[in-house]
């Protein structure tokens, strides 16, 4: 089933396309906080520790894949709007051929260079035994993670948010059910869980590919759509390699802030982890708002669809706006019980620090959420150096703020968790500043 953005009610056409992408991401935020809960309370707060700091590692790795998927996403957006089947066939087999190269080489890499990693990461010596068995086994299932995201993104760029979010779903599930198995039952510890997470990708991987190529026959890629070209290369690197090093500039910066939590010792780097889980469950819906707007966008933008496309724009700010101050709000008040849905009510050092890092950042939800809007927005209208840019800003702003700050001791860890708002802040100024003056008027 495909559905054409480029028509019907913006309002409606919008939320129907988000909310499977919200479902998803909720489902994949169940299974991140599941695994978060299991791991702290059935094998303890250094395994919580040494299994969240991996878990800013392997978004940081596999990001640079998401980043050229969603920047490949936009083409076949753009494509569909155009009604150009021959342009969107070969564009998938170019993009297919070279995101497949670029995650042999990320999986080789993360294999040869554990010990390295780790070092750069600042990991305390009591948890880097644990840290590197579940690095090991966590690494293998980054082949299964592009071949999920290829497919997902190919399928919401023609309009179908549904069937990503059914694999997503039974992946989910096939996780929870074997962390409980392997860690609970069999006491495989933090091996176990990256047993499972291993196992929960190769079925979303090759059930959404297997599902699309039998399913979905107009997609099906032929002899003659296999070729490559300067004009399609040009293309598709213009997108994907510019989202690609946006989105690893916005992960390279959450890696070194990860690696200045981690000097800070175990305690605030589970805090950290515990929070950073609720943090990215929060806001998820917001980052799936922007990805959503990029698609309808990028399909308008193809097919020329100025005054749809301003419309829009008004319609994703307000959703943005209601959904942010009523998370915002939910999380200042139930900060420390969010916290313990991770660690046992006696660890109070580490729900004091995730309740103080939930409370800084969750005020500020709004800047985040025009931040994943300004992002879906220029990488659709064929600007994603714009998208680069704002990450840079934001980010570059949080890490040097990070590091500044929390070296007064009056502040130490505080000043890390104020330099994000801050970021999203002057990067949210900047994007629109530059919509005023360089978008709206052309």
């Amino acid at each position: 089933m495909y559905v054409d953005l480029t028509q019907g009610n913006i309002t409606k056409s919008l939320i129907k396309f988000t909310i499977p992408l919200i479902l998803g991401n909720l489902l994949q935020q169940l299974y991140n906080i599941t695994d978060t809960i299991i791991v702290g309370k059935f094998i303890g707060s250094n395994a919580l520790a040494s299994v969240g700091s991996a878990y800013t590692l392997m978004t940081f790795l596999t990001s640079i894949i998401l980043g050229l998927c969603m920047g490949c996403g936009v083409v076949f957006s753009i494509k569909f709007g155009e009604k150009n089947e021959a342009d969107l066939k070969q564009s998938m087999y170019v993009s297919f051929i070279l995101i497949s190269v670029v995650t042999v080489i990320i999986t080789l890499v993360s294999y040869l260079f554990t010990d390295e990693i780790m070092v750069l990461l600042k990991v305390p010596s009591d948890i880097v035994d644990l840290l590197k068995e579940y690095l090991l086994v966590i690494f293998s299932g980054i082949v299964f993670i592009f071949i999920y995201n290829y497919f997902a993104c190919l399928l919401r760029a023609v309009g179908n948010s549904v069937v990503p979010l059914i694999f997503l779903g039974i992946s989910t599930v096939v996780n929870i059910v074997l962390d409980i198995v392997f860690i609970v039952e069999f006491n495989m510890g933090v091996f176990g869980a990256g047993f499972a997470t291993v196992i929960a990708q190769v079925i979303a991987g090759i059930g959404i590919s297997l599902y699309t190529m039998i399913k979905f026959s107009e997609l099906k890629i032929n002899r003659q759509n296999m070729f490559f070209s300067k004009r399609m290369i040009r293309e598709i690197s213009k997108y994907s390699v510019l989202t690609c090093i946006q989105q690893s500039v916005m992960n390279f910066g959450i890696l070194m802030v990860q690696g200045l939590v981690n000097s800070f010792g175990t305690a605030v780097m589970a805090g950290f982890a515990s929070g950073v889980k609720i943090d990215a469950f929060a806001y998820m819906p917001l980052q799936d708002f922007g990805n959503a707007f990029s698609t309808f966008i990028a399909q308008n933008f193809g097919a020329n669809k100025k005054d749809r496309i301003r419309k829009s724009i008004f319609v994703v700010l307000k959703i943005v706006f209601v959904f942010s101050m009523v998370i915002s709000l939910l999380v200042f008040i139930f900060a420390e019980q969010l916290i313990m849905i991770f660690v046992n009510a006696n660890e109070t050092e580490i729900i004091k620090i995730g309740a103080t890092y939930l409370r800084i950042e969750g005020v500020f939800y709004l800047g985040i959420g025009i931040l994943f809007c300004l992002y879906g927005f220029y990488r659709a209208i064929s600007k994603p150096f714009m998208s680069l840019v704002l990450t840079i800003i934001s980010l570059g702003l949080r890490v040097v703020l990070a590091y500044i700050l929390s070296g007064y001791e009056s502040i130490e860890i505080i000043g890390i968790w104020v330099a994000v708002p801050i970021g999203w802040l002057i990067a949210d100024i900047y994007g629109i500043l530059f919509y005023i003056f360089s978008i709206k008027k052309s």
